[in-house]
């Protein structure tokens, strides 16, 4: 039984949740990571259609009375997903908490996928259809990059991108002053993630390979627009994101994608420097005729720091 009332929160460990990027290279190992993808999730769905939510106890159970399964609760979320060209799907139980509506600044709105977030997390691992077990619970809240990032704070597994974006809201920090950090009204839910988002057949620490895992998450909060190069273009505005289908733009071809890339054309100029109407947002200056559809961190005609 998993509870959100009663739950430890795990201590986020770098050395288990790793960066897992759309775009990082996976080792040659002659694996067949589609073959394991199909049955990563016929296990999830049989293991979804075995439980149900019990909202009485905040936990999910096995069904033994004719329960509605998780698999037909309203609640639960399909997210299809295509990493490194293999169909994933990602499963997300939103909690019965209304997702942060009760927040006194419900306007923040959800982090995208590229975004930082605060949360806290319990880690179960899945046995089989019917089994599961807690495989780390802590204490504490931390700050984690949902993208990867090379520096600042670790990033997470792959699958964790897409329960949090457009699902949970940020909470309310209601700490007073003097006393440990607290937040109110975070947005709480269930990621299920296939192993090809996790740790596929490699495992990690007590996760074995191939093992599909279940997160039990509570959003404290986010950065919007989390910027990881901080050139004033948002990491969100600078990767290619569609249909489940993520890719990294590389403008100057130097091997270093657009988020990480301070100087995105390679002209000489940073990023943040070619903004010329001085809004702080480099994506609306056009100075070039010959391409007025081009902003000048784009354009290497336009080498100018304003």
């Amino acid at each position: 039984m998993i509870k959100f009332k009663h739950f430890l929160y795990v201590v986020a460990v770098s050395s288990l949740l790793y960066a897992c990027g759309t775009d990082s290279n996976p080792t040659i190992d002659n694996f067949d990571h589609e073959a394991q993808s199909i049955i990563d999730n016929d296990s999830l769905v049989k293991f979804l259609q075995n439980h149900y939510y019990d909202t009485a106890v905040d936990s999910i159970k096995l069904i033994d009375n004719g329960q509605s399964s998780l698999y037909g609760d309203a609640n639960l979320k399909t997210i299809e997903v295509n990493e490194n060209d293999i169909d994933y799907k990602v499963y997300m139980y939103v909690g019965e908490d209304k997702v942060g509506s009760n927040s006194p600044s419900p306007d923040k709105g959800f982090p995208t996928i590229a975004d930082s977030i605060y949360t806290k997390y319990q880690l179960w691992t899945i046995t089989n259809s019917k089994n599961f077990s807690l495989n780390q619970t802590g204490s504490e809240a931390r700050w984690w990059n949902l993208y990867p990032s090379q520096s600042g704070a670790p990033s997470t597994i792959s699958g964790w991108k897409y329960g949090f974006a457009g699902n949970l809201k940020g909470g309310y920090n209601n700490t007073v002053t003097g006393e440990k950090i607290n937040y109110i009204n975070g947005g709480k839910g269930i990621i299920f993630i296939p192993s090809g988002l996790a740790y596929r057949n490699v495992g990690s620490g007590t996760v074995l390979e191939n093992t599909s895992l279940i997160f039990y998450v509570e959003l404290w909060d986010f950065v919007e627009g989390t910027d990881h190069d901080n050139d004033y273009v948002s990491t969100i505005n600078e990767i290619n994101y569609e249909n489940g289908k993520i890719s990294n733009i590389d403008t100057d071809k130097n091997n270093v994608p657009n988020y990480l890339d301070i100087d995105d054309d390679g002209d000489g100029v940073l990023t943040k420097d070619e903004d010329k109407n001085g809004d702080g947002d480099p994506r609306n200056d056009f100075n070039d005729p010959n391409k007025p559809l081009v902003p000048d961190y784009l354009n290497r005609d336009i080498r100018v720091k304003y």
